[in-house]
């Protein structure tokens, strides 16, 4: 568990940003296995996914704890972490990897939703992916069929270190989506590394300009010609950036 409380600014600094750009800072810092593998977007939403996360790890079931009814028991890992996820949090389920099973479906991702969640990642399948795709909510998980079969798996824990994707993933630490993927990051490097991507986006933005312009790289990307650098400064003073 972690103290740390995502702030407004961070957030809105982070839904500025890019997977790529956070990538790369983490990779600064030593952190190469952040980006979870192997989920997507349900649906390509045109917000970027940002909020601290909430875990719920599953198990392959044991026949015997997992028959269809023990969805009636109302303490049911499952459902408990819908209810529970706090608003602004992001849902972040770990299934091994094993898209064969859901891990949920649209009414408990709606509900979800519905609660104020900020998102929803799961390494495994999803039930209903067309409804779950019509929300506002960005998803992401492993497959994009519909998986039929409930009990391959069994929640288990609830907010928990959990691995999603094999990116190592501590309640509390901010999960960031867009079209690309999801990055993981540490909860206690956030505000750090949406101040440094935020400065990142700018100058990617003015080189991509550049280069639309016939600019070549060399010198440009990285800024080694001092003149760049200088052509930086003023880009950003005209733009506000």
């Amino acid at each position: 568990m972690t103290d740390y409380i995502l702030s407004e600014e961070t957030r809105a600094k982070l839904m500025k940003v890019s997977t790529a750009s956070v990538a790369t800072a983490l990779y600064k810092r030593g952190l190469r296995n952040q980006f979870v593998q192997g989920v997507v977007p349900v649906d390509r939403k045109p917000v970027t996914m940002v909020g601290q996360a909430f875990t719920l790890r599953y198990i392959p079931a044991r026949e015997d704890r997992n028959p269809l009814t023990a969805f009636r028991d109302r303490e049911h890992k499952q459902r408990v972490a819908i209810e529970t996820c706090p608003e602004g949090h992001v849902l972040v389920m770990d299934a091994r990897k094993d898209s064969r099973a859901a891990t949920a479906g649209s009414i408990l991702i709606t509900r979800l939703a519905k609660r104020g969640g900020a998102g929803v990642v799961s390494d495994g399948g999803v039930r209903d992916a067309l409804g779950i795709g019509a929300l506002d909510m960005p998803a992401y998980f492993a497959c994009s069929s519909a998986p039929t079969n409930l009990t391959l798996h069994e929640a288990i824990d609830i907010n928990v270190p959990i691995s999603c994707g094999d990116a190592p993933v501590f309640p509390g630490d901010v999960m960031l989506g867009d079209g690309d993927g999801v990055m993981v990051i540490p909860a206690h490097l956030a505000d750090e590394i949406a101040d440094e991507c935020t400065g990142m986006e700018s100058f990617e933005d003015f080189v991509l300009e550049k280069v639309e312009n016939g600019a070549g790289i060399i010198g440009l990307y990285p800024a080694t010609d001092e003149s760049n650098l200088e052509e930086y400064a003023a880009w950003r003073e005209r733009t506000g950036r």
